[in-house]
């Protein structure tokens, strides 16, 4: 090949090699701009934290009767609606969107009157809510004294009838580390406890728990509640291994739930103080 034809035919590949960088660069540009009008913004999740719903005086950790139907009347007047932790978990995993306007109910250490006062109101107004109960509340306590609206705790039966309504959740909130003893604070580790003596104890407790809802109520659930909000970072391991796929908090802030399951590790909620009307506790919930 003489030289003119060498640089001509040099030409022309650079020409074609050029044509077909850009043109790859063009797609990727374009594939890029549409994955990014693709993507989705977090979807805003306040969760509501109660206790008790049968004072007869208001507390920072117990509401009446007419403030907790207050509070669904609002939710539901202003266009709010309730999600399951199923539907946040099934979001994460792209099986289906949260709406907007979605809000969670939550009840922590399983009063009876989560049954007898809560679940007509969610019928009423079509609602649902996550209930996290203690073991030995409902082992214990329970029994000695049951279905006092008051002061009772549910009893094995009771949680089932908390699912048979087709408006409950259930969350595991522990078998007996909700207390403050030998200087534990809920499920937190100790100071001076090994972290492997940490895991052990922690992984006995919720595992006990777990075992007596397959036993009475036939499955494991995958929500766990940390007791006091007291959240240690040797915990979560152990929960997840134990098939957690959500553990609700304390810290008063809202969620932002993302396509990434692992968002749901650490769920902050509003505790629903008594002490506060309904507008006012809206408005701090939804305003913050």
């Amino acid at each position: 090949m003489n030289k003119k034809a060498f640089e001509k035919n040099f030409t022309g590949k650079a020409i074609y090699t050029a044509a077909v960088v850009f043109l790859v660069g063009a797609i990727v540009i374009l594939l890029g701009k549409s994955f990014l009008v693709k993507a989705e913004e977090p979807v805003p999740l306040p969760v509501i934290m109660y206790h008790s719903l049968c004072a007869d005086t208001p507390s920072e950790y117990a509401v009446t009767p007419r403030q907790i139907e207050n509070d669904l009347q609002w939710l539901k007047n202003n266009g709010y609606q309730t999600v399951t932790a199923q539907q946040v978990i099934s979001h994460t995993r792209h099986l289906e969107t949260l709406p907007e306007n979605g809000v969670m109910i939550t009840l922590d250490d399983g009063f009876y009157n989560n049954l007898s006062v809560l679940v007509p109101l969610l019928e009423k107004y079509d609602m649902t809510a996550v209930v996290s109960t203690v073991g030995r509340y409902m082992d214990n306590d329970a029994v000695k004294d049951p279905h006092n609206p008051k002061y009772s705790y549910l009893t094995w039966e009771d949680t089932a009838e908390l699912v048979k309504s087709g408006r409950i959740e259930l969350g595991n909130h522990t078998y007996d580390m909700h207390s403050l003893y030998d200087g534990r604070v809920g499920c937190s580790r100790n100071a001076g406890e090994t972290e492997a003596d940490y895991r052990k104890a922690l992984l006995a407790d919720i595992q006990r728990l777990q075992e007596e809802f397959r036993e009475n109520i036939g499955f494991y659930p995958v929500i766990f509640t940390y007791p006091f909000g007291s959240v240690s970072r040797e915990s979560l391991p152990v929960i997840r291994d134990s098939g957690f796929l959500m553990t609700l908090t304390c810290r008063e802030q809202m969620n932002y739930i993302t396509r990434e399951p692992d968002c749901l590790y650490g769920i902050g909620r509003y505790n629903r103080s008594g002490l506060y009307s309904t507008e006012e506790y809206m408005a701090r919930l939804f305003n913050s």
